[in-house]
């Protein structure tokens, strides 16, 4: 079978996986066409801070991103100006104020600059490290700032890609199509909040307005001045908001704490100004009391804010066009996906950068080096077989371990044996200089990891942890070290 003849890439987003993408392409110099495609009006990603997150919107207990944040209406004819849309698409980043990195910068940067001043940076270091990245890299003239990925459709050898920008000065929205060859996506997985459903919540959202709300909308504790506050969720930001409150001198006292799961964050007692409680069994609409499954209840709280967590949302792929879902909600995890990053269905035509967490950065620059070097030509990937029997064997194996299939593990080994078959796959670059070389992880980086941590762990070691918010690790099994990232 002839090599298919990539000359076309587009790249979706421009946070940190899309500059890692977009460095590793143009350095392969064999693609005609690069060009990254950002909905917002500057790259940076996830790392944007915007003040007004937005009223909370599409909260939905239990519901999946295809749910709460549906594709748009493509269309007929194109190009055209039409009455701009008015749909929420949750493209208001997470950021609060104080939030800071929770992996060391030595590890965490991509491998050829480091972040200004770490290890654990102000939002705003990474935001400004992202842009001065597409720059330093001369990348940033790829760059389609504004710009909206509407629908991504298989058309023959090529990808459809339908597009969108809000013109300011005609007050309308522009649409417009192009074609590539291959498509990269590396739109993150950190717009989209999810909300676990419980008994009653649909409902106490409805008579309580504006007193649940996610994580994704939490800006300061300033806004929950003299509330009293009820956080859900123990992973980063549920800790972290948790910690803003109660040492913010404005909440009413004490900050409530629902967990799963001890962390190792935790000690044996909680700390000064919060109160632990179990997980919620229900909401009661009618009285606003909140009951906990171990008897208990809240009859006086204010607030409400989850901190449980995202998941992808991808409202531009189209699965009819392309034969079928590019996510499966239901098993959390890419259809047809090979090392969390490479489609077998057009294995020279398709990759996904960012979905597995892991170093966040540095992971991205392993997947984004291996996918240029195979849409490049220079690499061929295992056989169809081979790649389906990966597929099966890694199902298997985080079902036994119940944890997600993308959640990749630090302490046993498994993200230094992934990041090695992505370096091994890359390989070096040509003699020429094209191509970007696969970075080393040094002796350096790895006790940084292992050893510099943004908070005391009283906990780790004891193995007394259950399943977190969003799968780490199965039940009565303690917490991966990257449990949090």
């Amino acid at each position: 079978m002839s090599r298919p003849n990539v000359k076309s890439v587009a790249i979706i987003g421009a946070g940190a996986a899309g500059a890692a993408a977009a460095a590793a392409f143009d350095a392969e110099d064999a693609f005609d066409v690069i060009q990254v495609f950002e909905r917002r009006e500057t790259p940076g990603g996830t790392w944007i801070y915007d003040p007004d997150p937005a009223p909370p919107a599409g909260l939905k207990p239990g519901k999946n991103p295809p749910d709460v944040d549906p594709p748009l209406s493509i269309p007929r004819t194109l190009p055209v100006a039409l009455v701009p849309s008015e749909q929420t698409r949750f493209d208001r980043t997470p950021i609060y104020d104080g939030l800071t990195t929770n992996v060391p910068e030595i590890i965490m940067s991509l491998s050829d600059e480091r972040f200004a001043y770490g290890p654990f940076a102000p939002h705003w270091v990474p935001k400004q490290y992202i842009q001065n990245y597409f720059t330093s890299h001369r990348t940033d003239r790829f760059l389609v700032l504004n710009t909206t990925v509407e629908d991504v459709s298989r058309h023959a050898d090529s990808w459809k890609l339908t597009l969108r920008r809000y013109d300011a000065v005609r007050k309308v929205d522009v649409w417009w199509a192009e074609h590539f060859d291959a498509v990269v996506i590396a739109n993150g997985h950190y717009s989209v909040p999810y909300i676990p459903p419980v008994p009653g919540l649909e409902a106490y959202i409805r008579a309580f307005p504006g007193r649940i709300t996610h994580s994704k909308f939490y800006r300061s504790a300033a806004h929950h001045a003299n509330l009293k506050v009820l956080v859900i969720g123990n992973s980063a930001s549920g800790h972290d908001i948790t910690q803003q409150l109660a040492h913010s001198g404005v909440v009413s006292l004490p900050v409530y704490q629902s967990r799963r799961s001890r962390n190792r964050w935790d000690g044996t007692s909680p700390p000064a100004g919060v109160a632990w409680k179990p997980i919620i069994a229900s909401f009661d609409p009618t009285t606003g009391t909140i009951h906990f499954n171990d008897g208990s209840a809240l009859t006086d709280i204010d607030a409400v804010i989850y901190c449980t967590g995202y998941k992808p949302s991808f409202p531009f792929w189209n699965s009819a066009a392309n034969g079928g879902p590019l996510y499966d909600y239901k098993e959390n995890r890419l259809v047809d996906s090979f090392q969390h990053t490479f489609s077998t269905r057009w294995p020279r035509q398709l990759g996904v950068v960012g979905i597995p967490r892991v170093l966040t950065f540095r992971s991205f620059e392993y997947q984004a080096i291996a996918l240029a070097r195979l849409f490049s030509g220079g690499k061929e990937l295992p056989s169809a077989a081979a790649m389906r029997e990966w597929e099966v064997q890694r199902a298997e194996k985080c079902g036994r371990e119940g944890r997600t299939f993308h959640t990749i593990l630090w302490d046993d080994g498994e993200t230094m044996e992934w990041f090695r078959w992505l370096y091994e796959f890359a390989g070096l670059p040509g003699l020429e200089g094209r191509g970007r070389c696969p970075p080393v992880l040094t002796r350096e980086q790895r006790w940084a990891y292992d050893h510099v941590r943004k908070y005391p762990e009283p906990g780790r070691g004891e193995g007394q942890y259950g399943c977190g918010e969003e799968g780490a690790m199965g039940r009565g099994k303690e917490k991966d070290s990257a449990w949090f990232i």
